[in-house]
């Protein structure tokens, strides 16, 4: 059955306080750590003890609360609870998007959480607690940071554009270097924040102009898609793509009048843009 409206509003009331609270107790354990402890589950790929810890928490919270609704963390490596991963009501989760600045110390890193319904993104938050910033949208109804809302920059040329690149070994190496080759040659300003879901964040508020990532998953994602459009930005059709909602697929989102030339740049023009 599908989510109905005020079974939504329900949902959407209940993230923001489920994403500050948990985002908080990162916080705290963030605080409280030694940097530099962590664990790697492959090539610059990092884990430390608050990921599984506030997945977790987010979890049960959510199975307290709906339990019909599946749930997709990055930690319990796509496994599904309560409903199937390409059903109707999943919560899409990243405990700690940016977990290398997360285990060095850096406080740049954030909570994650979307809500899929019926293969659509219908809900997104993103909370980076260190600075108490909570970016959220609900699919029709805009893009908010901290109840405020944000839209995306007016840029129009790569000239004064600033764009964020991600980066993973899921990506050739070479893919990634001839994009950037591409942008720099063109004007363009390159930064990488190591935080794929907080630079989303900041496309939909108007701090840089685009992200672009060869490969990214649907925990670090769908959120920040959904903020961008909301706020005026073109986005990708993440999960119109076949397999992206299990196994992640190219991002780019970028203010509407650079967006066609990132799209040729960064060598994603076969994929169409929404």
């Amino acid at each position: 059955m599908p989510i109905l409206p005020h079974e939504l509003e329900v949902r959407a009331e209940f993230l923001k306080d489920l994403i500050h609270r948990t985002g908080l107790k990162a916080r705290h354990l963030f605080e409280t750590r030694k940097p530099g402890l962590y664990t790697l589950k492959g090539h610059q790929d990092f884990l430390t003890e608050a990921d599984t810890f506030i997945e977790q928490e987010i979890r049960v919270s959510i199975q307290q609360h709906f339990p019909s609704d599946a749930f997709v963390g990055e930690e319990s490596s796509g496994e599904e609870s309560g409903g199937q991963v390409n059903g109707n009501g999943i919560w899409v989760v990243d405990p700690i998007d940016g977990t290398a600045n997360y285990a060095r110390g850096i406080p740049h890193f954030c909570i994650c959480i979307a809500f899929v319904d019926r293969g659509k993104t219908q809900l997104g938050a993103i909370f980076n607690p260190c600075t108490e910033e909570l970016y959220f949208t609900q699919r029709g109804k805009g893009a908010y940071k901290n109840a405020q809302p944000i839209q995306v920059a007016a840029t129009d040329s790569f000239t004064t554009a600033t764009i964020e690149m991600g980066w993973s070994t899921r990506t050739a190496l070479q893919t990634y270097l001839n994009a950037q080759a591409a942008l720099l040659s063109h004007g363009a300003n390159i930064r990488r924040g190591a935080s794929g879901a907080l630079a989303l964040a900041w496309v939909a508020e108007g701090r840089i102009d685009g992200y672009l990532e060869h490969h990214m998953n649907p925990w670090d994602s769908l959120a920040g898609l959904l903020l961008v459009s909301e706020a005026g930005g073109v986005t990708r059709p993440y999960l119109s793509l076949p397999g992206t909602l299990k196994h992640g697929g190219a991002v780019l989102a970028a203010t509407p009048l650079i967006a066609d030339a990132l799209t040729h740049y960064s060598q994603l023009e076969e994929l169409e843009i929404a």
